[in-house]
C-alpha cells in the first residue's frame, strides 16, 4: 500500500468500534490504564519514540497514543507485536487474557465466568435462541433490534462477548449442556433468510456433539410449564448451583436449593414434553430445508 492508503488504514483501526474503554467499568478502566502505562514505560526504556514504535509494530501513531493513555483496548495481535518489538520475553503478550476480558461488559464477564465453571447447564428458551447457540451474524442481527439502539461500539462489544462464550463447547473436561428451544426460535428470520440458514446449520453441528443435547418444543405442544419464559440452571463441581427464570423470584439469580428444585422440576417436565434429541435433529433439518 502507498503512504496514503496506510494512513487511512491506520485511521480505520483507531476508530474501529468495539475497542473503546467503558468508563463505567472501573476494573476495565484500571486494567487498560495499567497495560497502557506498562507499554509506554517499556517503549521509553527501549529508547523508542512513539512514531518509531508505531512504524515497528505496523499500527498507526494515533492508535499507539490512545493505547498508552488508556483510551483504547489493544488487540491481542498488537500486544504480541509490541512484545516482540520491545523484547519483553512474553510479559506483554501475557496481558492478552485480562485485556480480552475488558472488552466484554461486566455482566457478561460474570456470566461467562459462571459458565466456565459449570459442569452442567440446563436451558429452556422461549423467545430467542440461547446466546451460547448463536452464530456471530445471528447475534449481531438480534442485538441490533434492541431499543434504545446500541451504539456501534456497544454492539460490537456485545457481539464479541457473546461469541467468546461459545468456547464452553470446546472445554475439557466437557460440561453436559442441555437446551430446549421453542419452535418459534428456529423459524423467526432474525437477520434474514441466509443468516437463519447459517444459524440452523450451526445448531445441527452443535447438536451432534456428544456432550450437547438440543431439543425442540413444537408449538403444537401447548401444555407445559414453560409459558412463563426462559429457565436456566448452572451446576458446579461442589454440588452448588445457580438458576434463573423470567417469571419466578423476581427474575433474579437464585442459589437456594428450594428455589432451584422448582426450576429443575419445571425444566424436567419441559424436557419430557419436548421432542427427543434425535427427533429434534430431524426437525431442525426439516426447518432448514423449508428456509
Amino acid at each position: 500500500m502507498d503512504g496514503e492508503a496506510v494512513r487511512l488504514a491506520d485511521e480505520v483501526q483507531a476508530d474501529e468500534p468495539g475497542w473503546e474503554v467503558d468508563p463505567d467499568d472501573e476494573w476495565g478502566v484500571a486494567v487498560v490504564a495499567t497495560v497502557g502505562r506498562q507499554l509506554k514505560l517499556r517503549r521509553e526504556a527501549a529508547g523508542m519514540r512513539a512514531p518509531d514504535f508505531a512504524a515497528a509494530v505496523k499500527y498507526g501513531e494515533d492508535l499507539v497514543y490512545k493505547v498508552e493513555s488508556g483510551k483504547r483496548i489493544p488487540r491481542p495481535e498488537y500486544l504480541e507485536k509490541a512484545d516482540e518489538v520491545l523484547g519483553a520475553g512474553g510479559l506483554i503478550a501475557a496481558m492478552k487474557e485480562d485485556v480480552a476480558k475488558v472488552r466484554y461488559p461486566k455482566k457478561v464477564r460474570d456470566l461467562a465466568k459462571l459458565e466456565g465453571q459449570a459442569v452442567e447447564l440446563l436451558s429452556y428458551g422461549s423467545h430467542n435462541l440461547h446466546g451460547l447457540l448463536q452464530t456471530e451474524e445471528y447475534a449481531r442481527a438480534l442485538l441490533s433490534t434492541r431499543r434504545p439502539a446500541l451504539s456501534e461500539d456497544e454492539l460490537e462489544r456485545a457481539v464479541a462477548a457473546r461469541v467468546a462464550r461459545s468456547s464452553i463447547f470446546a472445554r475439557r473436561p466437557a460440561p453436559e449442556l442441555s437446551f430446549v428451544q421453542e419452535e418459534v426460535t428456529l423459524r423467526r428470520p432474525v437477520g434474514g433468510r441466509e443468516v437463519l440458514r447459517t444459524q440452523l446449520e450451526h445448531l445441527l453441528e452443535l447438536a451432534r456433539l456428544r456432550h450437547v443435547e438440543i431439543q425442540v418444543m413444537p408449538t403444537s405442544h401447548g401444555d407445559h410449564p414453560g409459558t412463563g419464559g426462559r429457565i436456566q440452571v448452572l451446576k458446579f463441581h461442589d454440588g452448588t448451583a445457580v438458576g434463573r427464570a423470567d417469571d419466578e423470584f423476581g427474575s433474579r439469580p437464585v442459589t437456594d436449593p428450594r428455589h432451584l428444585r422448582i426450576l429443575e422440576l419445571r425444566y424436567g417436565i419441559i424436557r419430557a414434553e419436548a421432542l427427543s434429541a434425535r427427533e429434534s435433529l430431524a426437525f431442525i433439518e426439516q426447518v432448514l430445508g423449508d428456509t
